[in-house]
């Protein structure tokens, strides 16, 4: 297949909540189909997003529970359903994450914003994959962060979705009483390190950056 003949997968980032998570909107260029991933919190401003681009979303996704990333599914899946009258099903995270998203609108209270509790239509689990359109995600479950933490890797694009299991320059959060510091440290050397110095990320925080930038320089990983 020619480089001009190759699906094209776009992308757009929406900051929502005041945690300022970064929501993605993904989608094939030429068929529009799309995915949203994380949406935290602020649907009308993830729906003014969405028609921004163009992209017909075909379901939602989350890399895990937390409420940051997971507080807005509910009601962005029960509007995009409307809108498109059929159902636009949640998938992810992993179903060891279902503690957490079933405690999200009393965690988003004690922050003093509104969120609700969502099950997912689909778990999902390593080894398998995420579709939109014509572009394949490979599934890696990396805990430590949350204990149903994934990350969605799109080995054609050298692109993948972290949440919040890696950042630029630091790691994700394990001072939880689930949390796991070297569970993460070692999904990270393990799963994603060897993925390639060329691949970038998206991280549910903050800019992306890339495998070989953080081999270098995240003291975390030294």
């Amino acid at each position: 297949m020619s480089e001009t003949a190759k699906p094209r997968l776009r992308g757009a980032i929406v900051p929502v909540t005041p945690f300022q998570q970064n929501c993605a909107i993904l989608w094939d260029n030429d068929s529009k189909a799309g995915m949203v991933v994380d949406p935290g919190g602020d649907v009308p401003r993830i729906l003014e997003a969405i028609e921004q681009t163009g992209a017909n979303i075909e379901k939602i996704v989350l890399t895990h529970g937390h409420l940051d990333h997971a507080g807005g599914a509910a009601g962005l899946r029960a509007m995009l359903s409307a809108r498109a009258g059929v159902p636009v099903p949640v998938e992810g995270p992993d179903r060891r994450d279902a503690f957490l998203l079933e405690k999200i609108a009393e965690q988003a209270a004690a922050y003093g914003f509104d969120a609700s509790n969502v099950t997912p239509d689909r778990w999902l689990a390593e080894g398998e994959t995420l579709t939109l359109g014509p572009h394949s995600f490979d599934i890696l479950h990396c805990p430590g962060h949350t204990p149903g933490s994934l990350v969605f890797v799109n080995a054609a694009a050298r692109f993948m979705l972290v949440g919040d299991v890696l950042f630029q320059g630091s790691v994700g959060r394990t001072d939880f009483a689930y949390g796991d510091h070297a569970a993460l440290i070692g999904a990270i050397k393990t799963k994603l390190l060897p993925l390639g110095d060329d691949m970038t990320f998206l991280c549910g925080h903050g800019p992306g950056s890339t495998i070989g930038a953080e081999k270098a320089s995240n003291p975390f990983l030294q």
